[in-house]
């Protein structure tokens, strides 16, 4: 088990190497990554399927092809421009507006498809402003993980969590990690704005050319466009009552979509299925599969384990490990497997008489939402703007996300122990 282990973490770091590179497409090295794994023995292929999270990647596609369709009725054109009137034009008030509404609407739908709405919204924008996407783009991704945070249903590892723990209510996360959520996007938008305002600089006659568009003929199909606001309503209910219906969030993005698709012919099916980021579903399982090797290795559970016996069980210490550890690990790994595995050991701690578990669990939903912002595979959100992105000619590079993303993870993180010290350990 030694050497399987020693193995699966030479061609984790191997190709953790060459998505940094970006040499190589990250998908084609994401699925090398993962078949070395399952062909070398380390896991075997019944075992890979089972570690990808095809809830994960069922909300994705589905998600994908309900805004595919929408996106043909002009939708988001129209709500491109009207955000952008209403800014009168301004790049920066541009950017913060549509930073805002994504950490809101990550908290209440879920921060994948938030960015899935947002980012065609932002393309239309930038080009009609003739500025670069990217920090809008950046801006939209770290909004969208710090909104995530406050609510059950706003990021996969809350959803975990909130799974594990019955106890934990839909409010209760609500009442104990949106305060926090609230203050880091406060913070966070004067930081957007020193950053990026001389990046999105533009002329005056293009703010004018907004001012004078006429919103109301951006939308092309009325018809269509009412069949996609009734499934996308219905979608965004399932989501809120997904728990109470005993279904997950892949069902009811899913049935969402099949349900467009229904509703408007098979003529729009091959459009739909081509709006599908197959090269970021496909990262997904790799990656999935990649971590699956260190995990079926015991390397996560072993050097979680350590950590843990570093506090020897003490509150303030263990709460404040599991934060940092979440935290950093979440930038370099994709945070759903590593809460899989880090659920089990919290739950471990209270059977050896840990009596408040409730600083722990909190820390660990702070680190592995807020730690997503450290990379760019941090957390899903991230990956499908990117993926959006290259798509539209703009790839957002890695190192490039790291300068932003990596110092801005660190002070949610300072500002989380605060808190989390704050209102559990004193």
């Amino acid at each position: 088990m030694e050497q399987q282990a020693i193995l699966a973490i030479g061609i984790f770091l191997v190709i953790y190497g060459f998505i940094i590179a970006e040499k190589i497409h990250r998908t084609i090295v994401a699925m090398i990554g993962g078949t070395l794994m399952v062909v070398l023995g380390i896991v075997d292929q019944e075992t890979a399927l089972h570690h990808i999270d095809f809830n994960t990647l069922g909300l994705l596609v589905g998600m994908m092809i309900i805004v595919g369709i929408t996106a043909e009725t002009g939708l988001f054109k129209y709500i491109a421009i009207v955000a952008a009137k209403r800014a009168k034009g301004e790049p920066t008030r541009i950017l913060i507006s549509l930073a805002l509404i994504t950490a809101v609407g990550s908290a209440f739908l879920d921060n994948v498809t938030t960015v899935l709405l947002m980012v065609p919204v932002t393309f239309s924008i930038t080009r009609q402003l003739r500025v670069n996407p990217i920090p809008f783009l950046i801006t939209q991704i770290i909004a969208s993980n710090v909104g995530g945070t406050a609510t059950l249903i706003g990021d996969p590892p809350n959803i975990m969590i909130g799974s594990a723990v019955k106890e934990l209510s839909f409010m209760d996360f609500i009442i104990n990690l949106a305060p926090l959520a609230v203050l880091v996007m406060a913070i966070y938008v004067p930081i957007f704005i020193f950053l990026f305002r001389k990046k999105i600089q533009t002329t005056d006659d293009l703010k004018q050319s907004i001012m004078k568009m006429d919103e109301s003929q951006l939308i092309t199909d009325r018809m269509l466009l009412r069949k996609c606001l009734i499934v996308l309503g219905l979608t965004i209910l399932g989501f809120f009552t997904h728990q109470l219906l005993h279904l997950e969030s892949a069902t009811v993005a899913l049935a969402g979509a099949f349900l467009l698709l229904l509703l408007t012919g098979e003529h729009m099916m091959e459009e739909a299925f081509s709006k599908v980021e197959w090269t970021t579903i496909f990262f997904f399982v790799g990656l999935f599969v990649l971590v699956s090797g260190l995990i079926e290795t015991d390397v996560i559970a072993k050097l979680a384990a350590q950590a843990i016996e570093l506090t020897g069980g003490e509150p303030v210490a263990t709460s404040m490990l599991i934060l940092w550890l979440s935290a950093i690990a979440s930038a370099f790994l994709d945070n759903i497997p590593f809460v899989a595995t880090m659920i089990p050991m919290i739950q471990e701690m209270g059977n050896m008489g840990v009596s408040n578990l409730e600083p722990l669990w909190w820390s660990l939903a702070l680190g592995a939402c807020l730690g997503g912002n450290g990379t760019l595979i941090g957390a899903s959100a991230n990956l499908i703007v990117a993926g959006m992105a290259g798509k539209e000619g703009y790839p957002i590079k890695f190192v490039q996300f790291l300068k932003y993303g990596f110092p801005l993870m660190l002070l949610s993180i300072v500002l989380s122990s605060i808190y989390v010290y704050l209102r559990y350990l004193i």
